[in-house]
């Protein structure tokens, strides 16, 4: 695990997917869990805003690993900035079926029904799912009209409130970095997994990295 920071955020979509049962969580991310106790174990604070693919976490992150964690939006302070952060799915969404999937995954009846469901059968749905939408992270058409739609919603967001100081999205993998006046910035860190992409941000200012 790289010492990167004082703390880490974690902006959505760790997970492929993410959904705590009362006893039971996702056997396969064992790994990751076991490396976000071992940052926890050195004191590291690690707050975690839930994306479309894990925002169904719960006690487990909160009381077993101790991280904060948001399953949506959240305004957080980042280094000393007020910052508004959210994985970014639901709020620029392009296509009506993306929409009505964001509105029906979030809904309380939906949650507990698919928490009556073996933990088994669930994850083979939700896996079902997570494929289907890959491709339209494949679809760079659905891509670029996402990255200017989330740039736009920023700027917007950040012109509306001036006690903001950053507003961090993700969810489009695409790495943006727009700087205002004042020391202002419009952040998507873009997707690890896609090359390494990471952000630092201190009070000096916000940076795009890649891991190497």
């Amino acid at each position: 695990m790289p010492d990167l920071g004082d703390a880490l955020l974690i902006d959505g979509d760790l997970f492929d997917f993410w959904f705590e049962y009362g006893s039971v969580i996702p056997r396969r991310h064992f790994g990751t869990v076991a490396k976000l106790h071992a940052l926890r174990t050195r004191g590291v604070p690690i707050t975690f805003v839930g994306g479309n693919h894990d925002r169904w976490g719960g006690d487990f992150l909160i009381h077993d690993l101790g991280i904060a964690f948001h399953p949506g939006e959240a305004e957080l302070d980042v280094a000393g900035r007020r910052a508004f952060v959210a994985h970014g799915d639901g709020l620029t969404e392009q296509h009506w079926s993306a929409r009505v999937m964001h509105q029906v995954t979030r809904h309380r009846v939906t949650i507990r029904a698919f928490r009556a469901l073996h933990p088994d059968v669930g994850s083979w749905i939700a896996h079902q799912l997570s494929r289907k939408l890959a491709d339209n992270t494949r679809d760079r058409a659905v891509l670029d009209r996402a990255e200017r739609a989330q740039a736009q919603y920023a700027q917007q967001l950040l012109g509306r409130r001036p006690d903001l100081e950053l507003v961090i999205l993700a969810h489009t993998h695409r790495p943006a970095l727009s700087q205002l006046p004042n020391g202002r910035a419009y952040l998507n860190p873009g997707a690890f997994l896609d090359g390494g992409r990471y952000a630092v941000v201190t009070q000096d200012g916000v940076e795009l990295k890649t891991f190497q």
